[in-house]
């Protein structure tokens, strides 16, 4: 399928997915299944063993027609991509976003309404990632809902269970989707909601940020476009979705009608909990004629990179309120980007350290686990940052235990009842009393001769 992108009347191409893809695809960051695919665990299992990879296009589905991508917002440089800016920049540039957010332009004819049609969900290559999950799961969706008095708009992403053709069981955690629907549950209406496939990975990040009550995430995406996005409002409910989604359903969040959600493999790769969560009727379809299917594998690094990004930045807002200069900071894969973090720091004081670590533990509730490092320790290094642990942190002097303070609710070895946790912070940064050249790392210095016996070494190597 050739990846047809669409043109403002000044030839600006717009920021959709297939921009996106396109570009991906001509620098060989993007990679083409050709080979038929079933989405009964078998796109899953490529999808895992590319997750640090490039993004894929699947290009045939067993039981569609619709063609599948996946891992497009798999690597922070690709995200960084899609927002123009260097990773160094990454952080500073989200929080821009969410103090000068700007209104989308809304448009009537778009690309999303090129076709309209009834909801035929168990004909959509909805995929089954792992064995033991309760079903086909839609995860990569953006779902948008807005106050009964539609002064009040919010953008979440959501897991979404299908039931059939027409009905969804969707995950809600008491956070902003959750209160608009308690507030149309209190009219005794149900939710419109509009639910966005195939995106622009700015707009996902924008979903996965969690924006103040009342500050629609669209408005944060706009801002990562430069003004770019654009919306349509729905033909079937109140609700507004990108225009240049690839598909958008048009849906109601019942206020009474519920079902048991789950099993599911969630972030930290483990099956979560059955709930009873809503149930979403799906009332309309619209679609691009030949449109997309966008995948996201659970607890893939895609997964980890959409959901920690914004808790990162989190951190390094706060941790560079008390201590003088914040380098990095990395939610692990190990730690599932989100339980685990490694926070690089400028130290001045002997306190620095604690101090960067309250300060994370503070805005993080989920964070469990936290290292922090000096400046001279890559904290996407695993292997630096455990030599940093190793040379320069003092277990009865440089420790940090807080009991009984709240976690995540996701993590097994916790209270999940009550969501307590016993948090753990290790400074890892150099004593200040100690002579600095005791902790210095070794180097040999750079030698042209070695550098060209390896390049000809290498080139004989290949040949």
């Amino acid at each position: 399928m050739e990846l047809n992108i669409v043109y403002t009347k000044g030839g600006r191409v717009l920021p959709d997915l297939r921009s996106f893809l396109k570009e991906l695809e001509r620098d060989k960051d993007l990679i083409r299944i050709k080979d038929p695919v079933s989405i009964r665990f078998e796109v899953a299992a490529i999808m895992k063993e590319l997750d640090c990879g490039p993004a894929i296009f699947f290009e045939k589905i067993k039981e569609s027609d619709v063609p599948i991508v996946a891992n497009v917002c798999g690597t922070r440089v690709r995200i960084c991509r899609s927002l123009g800016v260097s990773e160094k920049g990454l952080y500073q540039r989200i929080m821009d976003s969410q103090m000068h957010p700007l209104r989308p332009t809304v448009v009537k004819d778009c690309p999303v309404k090129e076709v309209l049609e009834k909801p035929k969900l168990t004909k959509m290559p909805i995929l089954l990632h792992y064995e033991k999950d309760a079903g086909p799961y839609i995860t990569s969706a953006a779902v948008s809902a807005r106050s009964p008095d539609g002064k009040i708009e919010n953008v979440s992403i959501h897991r979404l269970l299908v039931l059939d053709d027409s009905h969804l069981a969707i995950r809600i955690v008491p956070r902003h989707l959750y209160k608009l629907q308690q507030m149309a549950k209190e009219r005794g209406k149900s939710l419109d909601v509009a639910i966005a496939i195939g995106l622009h990975p700015t707009i996902s990040l924008a979903a996965a940020l969690q924006a103040p009550f009342g500050i629609s995430e669209y408005d944060l995406a706009n801002t990562l476009q430069n003004g770019g996005l654009k919306l349509t409002k729905c033909e079937n409910v109140n609700a507004y979705a990108p225009a240049d989604a690839e598909i958008v359903l048009e849906g109601c969040i019942s206020g009474e009608n519920e079902t048991i959600e789950g099993p599911f493999t969630d972030l930290l790769g483990v099956y979560d909990v059955q709930r009873k969560q809503p149930v979403v009727e799906v009332v309309g379809v619209m679609r691009r004629k030949k449109c997309l299917y966008q995948a996201l594998l659970p607890a893939g690094l895609e997964h980890m990179l959409l959901m920690g990004l914004g808790r990162e930045v989190k951190i390094w807002d706060a941790v560079r309120h008390v201590v003088p200069f914040v380098k990095s900071v990395n939610l692990t894969p190990g730690g599932c980007g989100w339980l685990h973090a490694v926070i690089s720091i400028e130290k001045q004081n002997e306190g620095d350290g604690k101090n960067a670590l309250m300060a994370a533990f503070a805005v993080h509730n989920s964070l469990k686990h936290a290292v922090v490092v000096d400046t001279d320790i890559d904290v996407f290094n695993s292997y630096d940052v455990e030599w940093a642990i190793a040379t320069r942190f003092h277990g009865d002097e440089d420790l940090l235990i807080i009991r009984n303070v709240r976690g995540s609710s996701m993590d097994p070895a916790s209270d999940q009842e009550r969501e307590l946790t016993t948090k753990i912070g290790v400074d890892a940064t150099r004593p200040l009393h100690k002579p600095s050249k005791n902790f210095e790392k070794a180097k040999i210095p750079e030698n042209r001769n070695v550098k060209r016996i390896l390049k000809k070494s290498a080139r004989k190597l290949v040949s």
